[in-house]
């Protein structure tokens, strides 16, 4: 396929010019290729150019980069003797440069280099960094091919790796304040609301026998206790954007957390601050501490606990308020004056429906099974039965008759239905509705939801320092993404990952032309635009520069 031009004679003697799409077709007749019209543009010098230029640019999206965007350029600037130099991804660079700078984060950092009086660019390398997390995480190492080869950060063509080094320990050194400022202005853009702050811990291990300070074995939530590890805890708002991140030795225990957490926090600005977490952290000794100078807090309680709130709450009859779609709740207060409980009970009658088809299917299993094994001679010590009895999901429902033979406990199937799609809550806050106390543990999910972006989209792991105080850093730089990731995912509505993809497709390209070096972008497509307008971004220009 290809276009053509074709002359006319008329019968004045003048010449008219044509310019045709055409694709040539063997003729079976002929034996020879024949050329076919398939459009016809019209007269040459009454040719839409436009009209040509948006074929050209449309056909453009499927090649590849660099052919794209000599293609585009030759239409913009009319030239065709380009040099094609080199294409390096921008889009994504760009989305969390712009952000960067809205929220005034090199505008923060500077100011205390400044202070510091730091030769180095440091500010530029703690962005590239943060940015190498969010769109290609690797080693610090590998940063600085990445900075030269791969993407295009305006002001940085090239960085040494120890520049990167002396960056973190600057940045370990000041993050106490660094965090502080950089939440009162991340505050400040999203008008975010920190009267709930929802806060969870998770730990990362290490593919070393070596124990330090900070790395130790303790209770592993990857499943990995043989290994040392860290613990690190999370503090979201109720939008899911992380204010701030905290590191804790590998054995430290979820309770041992709340005292640093809240003494960290004041003169945060908080207002109300209310903590949520699960109920993995509620002794008694944690919750008394919340309640200290004001601080009000939302717990998980197990209902299968035995304790007399649980019981009661399961107990007690009365309607429940609708809350949220399939979820309802009511509410228990026990004791009174200062040290009184309120307790609420919260149903999710779609759950319950879920776990009573889950139980109905295991006790039609487990009829099948005990007809076969009952009407065995041999019942007693056989393999069957004792697999049976022992099974964690199974032996629960089966008791043994005098005689050997096994029954069905009708009575454990009646207790366990009472837990049916039922969790328990409580809160030390009574000006608290019952909605907000729900959807508040409800919502404890964007903390967990936090800790899987970073674990995979972020790859926080492998972690490959060993020294403390860079893991202290590393695992900043990571919480540093991960807020920048869930602002853009809180604005767009849209996974990071998605985001990431689409917006790595900008390309931009070096070309060479009469001495002159040009910078252009590929054309935006209609699903990056969407994410700029969505984020309040203006559009890049096509041509980022010209020397």
């Amino acid at each position: 396929m290809y276009i053509r031009k074709i002359s006319r004679k008329n019968k004045d003697g003048s010449t008219v010019t044509y310019v045709q799409l055409a694709h040539n077709k063997r003729d079976p007749e002929k034996g020879f290729a024949v050329a076919r019209v398939i459009y016809n543009f019209g007269r040459i010098d009454e040719l839409d150019i436009e009209q040509l230029k948006r074929l050209v640019k449309s056909i453009s999206r499927f090649l590849s980069p660099e052919d794209a965007l000599k293609t585009k350029t030759a239409l913009d600037l009319g030239r065709r003797n380009l040099k094609f130099q080199s294409c390096r991804s921008f889009g994504g660079i760009y989305l969390l440069a712009t952000l960067w700078q809205k929220l005034r984060l090199e505008h923060i950092i500077e100011k205390d280099i400044q202070q510091s009086k730091h030769q180095t660019p440091v500010s530029r390398a703690i962005f590239a960094m943060v940015a190498n997390r969010c769109l290609s995480p690797s080693s610090k190492l590998a940063i600085s091919q990445w900075v030269e080869r791969d993407v295009h950060i305006p002001g940085l063509e090239e960085i040494d790796v120890q520049v990167l080094y002396r960056a973190m320990d600057y940045l370990l050194e000041h993050q106490e304040q660094l965090e502080k400022e950089i939440y009162w202005s991340v505050s400040d853009l999203l008008n975010l609301d920190v009267d709930l702050l929802f806060f969870d811990t998770t730990s990362t291990y290490f593919e070393t026998e070596t124990e330090t300070e900070l790395k130790k074995r303790g209770y592993s939530k990857d499943k990995r206790s043989d290994l040392p590890q860290v613990v690190i805890g999370l503090a979201v708002t109720r939008d899911g954007i992380p204010v701030k991140h905290w590191v804790f030795a590998g054995n430290t225990a979820d309770m041992n957390t709340i005292a640093r957490v809240k003494s960290d926090l004041v003169g945060w600005q908080l207002g109300r601050c209310i903590f949520v977490h699960d109920a993995g952290m509620t002794s008694e000794d944690n919750l008394q501490y919340l309640q200290r100078a004001g601080g009000h807090y939302i717990v998980g309680r197990k209902l299968k606990s035995g304790e007399s709130g649980a019981e009661m709450a399961l107990s007690r009859k009365g309607p429940y308020t609708h809350i949220k779609e399939h979820l309802s709740a009511r509410e228990l207060i026990l004791g009174n004056g200062e040290k009184h409980k309120r307790f609420v009970l919260v149903r999710n009658s779609e759950e319950e429906k879920r776990q009573l088809l889950v139980r109905q299917q295991i006790i039609e299993m487990l009829e099948k099974q005990l007809e076969g094994i009952n009407n065995r001679k041999v019942r007693s010590h056989n393999k069957a039965v004792c697999e049976l009895k022992s099974h964690p999901v199974y032996g629960k429902y089966i008791r043994e008759l005098r005689d050997g033979r096994l029954k069905i406990d009708q009575h454990k199937v009646a207790l366990d239905s009472r837990y049916d799609g039922k969790f328990l809550v409580e809160t030390s806050d009574d000006t608290l509705s019952l909605r907000d106390i729900v959807m508040g543990y409800k919502q404890l999910n964007d903390v967990e939801q936090a800790f899987r972006t970073l674990k995979t989209t972020l790859e926080l792991r492998p972690n490959y320092h060993s020294k403390d105080e860079r893991i202290r850093c590393h695992i900043f730089l990571c919480f540093l993404a991960l807020m920048l990731a869930r602002i853009v995912e809180h604005k767009t509505g849209r996974s990071w990952t998605s985001v990431r993809t689409e917006m790595n497709r900008l390309q931009l390209g070096k070309f060479q032309i009469e001495g002159k070096t040009i910078l252009q972008l590929t054309e935006l497509t209609p699903d990056q635009k969407e994410i700029l307008r969505l984020l309040s971004f203006k559009a890049p220009s096509a041509i980022v520069d010209i020397q």
